[in-house]
């Protein structure tokens, strides 16, 4: 249907098949006074153009009959006195009507199957990204399990395996000065400082990898580490701050905060070279605001066009728990990455409780 006629669709049925009539009537009327010489059949097709489309095809066909009588009644009247000629010129008018009703049919019936064929594509393209999205939380899942399992692993095999070993290298530094055999025993004693070194790195790595306190109450707990945990391992100033206890409704929140944390502060020192990095974690009355500022080279693309997948993870992430996501780059002079998840919007998100 066509936008002008969709628009007075909205009428009732009996005030359209009233309109139909009064443009017919008007129609005859000014054929009627112009005389049978000036045929105006043309301007009947208005009243039938309306009446098919806001009306139905049966109705348009009677509008189309009424005005070859209304046509013929009005130039009989006007002194036309050749009956045979005047029924041939009504046949061929109702002919053409016939015919444009016809198209009209067909247009119509063209025009429905192809806003069908449009319904079906749009509901196989929402079909389509509802399972896109449910296969990239999916993986998104996976992926967060396996990290966890990973941290897990360093922290409760490989953490103390070397305990272990840093224990049995001292009972050997203890007797190789029991035989008095210093030097031995003073390369022993640094292997145990390079034994316990490892096993700080693997602590703060198993603990970037699977995050211990990430409950409501202790995500402010976890992001102290991470900035410790960063800060020795890539040797950068990283620091966190906050204003109280920050709170989040969900475990599964929290470790999207810390992800997203995460992934910008290694983008910043990967690709920015930052050497400076400060996490802030800020709570309102309704919303909390993570907010990643560092002084690296910032991105040489708008923020908007940056196609990198740690970028597009953050977004993501974001995303899943209906937070705002924004990125503020200053070339030269850093970038500032901004999470705000609405405690409001978020209590009823569907992705709110999903990794």
């Amino acid at each position: 249907m066509n936008p002008p006629v969709r628009r007075v669709s909205v009428v009732s049925r009996g005030v359209a098949v009233g309109l139909s009539v009064a443009i017919m009537g008007m129609v005859g009327a000014v054929d009627y006074f112009t005389g049978f010489e000036m045929s105006f059949s043309v301007f009947y097709l208005i009243a039938i153009y309306l009446s098919f489309w806001l009306v139905g095809k049966r109705e348009a066909y009677v509008i189309a009959f009424l005005s070859i009588v209304i046509w013929a009644a009005g130039d009989w009247a006007a002194g036309y006195s050749k009956p045979y000629i005047l029924i041939w010129n009504a046949v061929i008018t109702m002919i053409f009507y016939v015919i444009v009703l016809a198209l009209l049919s067909w247009l119509k019936s063209t025009r429905e199957t192809l806003e069908e064929r449009v319904k079906e594509s749009t509901a196989a393209l929402r079909e389509e990204m509802a399972e896109r999205g449910r296969l990239e939380k999916e993986i998104l899942g996976i992926s967060e399990n396996e990290r966890q399992l990973i941290g897990f692993e360093l922290h409760d095999n490989l953490c103390q395996h070397l305990t272990g070993i840093a224990i049995a290298a001292q009972n050997v530094e203890q007797d190789l000065l029991t035989i008095d055999n210093p030097k031995t025993a003073a390369d022993v004693g640094r292997l145990v400082d390079l034994v316990e070194e490892g096993i700080v790195l693997a602590r703060d790595i198993a603990r970037g990898l699977a995050p211990m306190h990430l409950e409501a109450e202790e995500l402010t707990d976890a992001f102290e580490e991470l900035a410790s945990a960063i800060s020795n391992r890539l040797k950068i100033d990283c620091r966190f701050e906050h204003e109280g206890i920050v709170c989040v409704d969900s475990a599964a929140t929290g470790i999207h905060l810390y992800r997203i944390a995460q992934e910008a502060v290694t983008n910043a020192v990967r690709h920015g070279r930052a050497k400076h990095v400060a996490i802030r974690l800020e709570e309102t009355e309704d919303s909390v605001r993570l907010t990643i500022k560092d002084d690296g080279c910032g991105l040489t693309d708008p923020p908007e066009s940056a196609k990198g997948s740690g970028l597009r993870i953050m977004r993501h992430r974001a995303n899943l728990i209906g937070a705002g996501f924004s990125i503020q780059s200053h070339p030269g002079c850093g970038m500032v990455v901004a999470c705000s998840w609405n405690k409001a919007t978020s209590l009823n998100h569907p992705d709110a409780d999903e990794q």
